[in-house]
């Protein structure tokens, strides 16, 4: 393998966390509440690799993008860019948002409605140096990058003449102009037709096949996330609870709430009715100690309501959050960075 092709880590988060108070209406005057948005979450993000995200809505996958696109600041835990530690309190360097650039779920809400298309696409070439005279062709190389063609034809158009897969690739166009290193790309695909999402999904695949970006996929479909990314990790109330490179995460779920994901997900082979049901549990609701899945576990025992579970491993870098695993042989050991073991750039999302 030639030196080009080996991943580096780009962007690595050791035990991020981010809690928030808030306070109820009509008591203003109270202690306030904390929210554990993002808790003790650590990944590491590579060159040439595509690592997913999977949870439902309220797990905390969006604020760890902003975590790690530093627009708000960490409660605890350390970045680090290429191995070197940032001060996670100083505000955002330029150099820091050159290199990793925020793709947003809604193509339409990131767009200024007001300005053509060339003026989204020519204001961050300009805040980054980018000289007048060469954004024009800075601008048109980018959306050739994502395949929209003759690009003076979009550069000449307002947000409201295009549709949304067509905005979405000038998003990432736009995050592509100034040349980074990390995508983050906050379910990038959710917004869309159905028709169109695969051409996302194979866009994002290339940009990390042919020019080693990392991309952070940020997604509730655990579908999608098997065929595009080389590793996956479940998000549930601000933590990880199952973590693996490869597959075996989708092929052989150990955690419970990861289970479920799978489940849920629409088989047209088999009949609704043979769906796996269990026991009808409050899901709005989250454990205020012990495990924060034990109010909806179908498998809870006592150990999860009073004590949280550390990661055990439970297969070749393949951890789950599970006290189901507590007798297993390997000890549990702390969520950790796995090592690459196989690409598999070939694959295209065609299926």
């Amino acid at each position: 393998m030639s030196d080009t092709n080996v991943a580096v880590s780009e962007l690595q988060a050791k035990h991020l966390t981010r809690h928030f108070k808030v306070r109820e209406p009509g008591h203003l005057l109270g202690a306030p509440k904390i929210v554990r948005a993002v808790d003790d979450v650590s990944l590491e993000l590579r060159s040439g690799e595509v690592t997913a995200v999977v949870g439902e809505s309220g797990s905390g996958k969006s604020v760890l993008a902003r975590l790690l696109a530093r627009i708000i600041a960490p409660t605890s835990g350390e970045l680090l860019v290429h191995g070197t530690a940032i001060a996670p309190k100083v505000r955002r360097s330029l150099g820091y948002a050159k290199d990793v650039q925020l793709v947003l779920q809604d193509p339409f809400g990131s767009m200024n409605p007001v300005h053509k298309i060339s003026h989204n696409l020519v204001r961050p070439l300009m805040i980054h140096g980018a000289s007048k005279d060469e954004t024009r062709a800075l601008a048109e190389a980018a959306l050739r990058r994502v395949s929209l063609e003759p690009p003076e034809r979009f550069l000449d158009s307002f947000p409201y003449e295009l549709s949304g897969g067509q905005l979405q690739r000038i998003s990432i166009a736009r995050a592509l102009c100034v040349e980074p290193k990390v995508l983050l790309a906050d379910e990038p695909i959710s917004m869309l037709d159905v028709s169109v999402r695969l051409g996302v999904l194979n866009l994002l695949r290339g940009l990390c096949d042919n020019e080693r970006l990392a991309i952070l996929y940020i997604t509730h479909d655990i579908a999608s996330a098997r065929y595009l990314a080389e590793e996956i990790i479940v998000m549930y109330a601000g933590q990880v609870v199952e973590q693996s490179r490869g597959s075996a995460l989708v092929d052989t779920p150990t955690h419970p709430y990861t289970q479920l994901l799978i489940a849920s997900v629409p088989d047209p082979t088999n009949p609704i009715s043979a769906a796996p049901t269990h026991e009808r549990r409050d899901v709005s609701s989250i454990a205020a100690q012990g495990c924060r899945f034990s109010v909806r576990c179908p498998h809870v025992m006592d150990i999860c309501r009073i004590q949280e579970p550390p990661a055990f491993v439970v297969g070749d870098a393949h951890t789950s959050k599970c006290w189901l695993y507590r007798d297993r042989p390997e000890a549990p050991v702390e969520l950790a960075i796995p090592q690459r073991r196989g690409k598999g750039a070939e694959r295209q999302l065609d299926h």
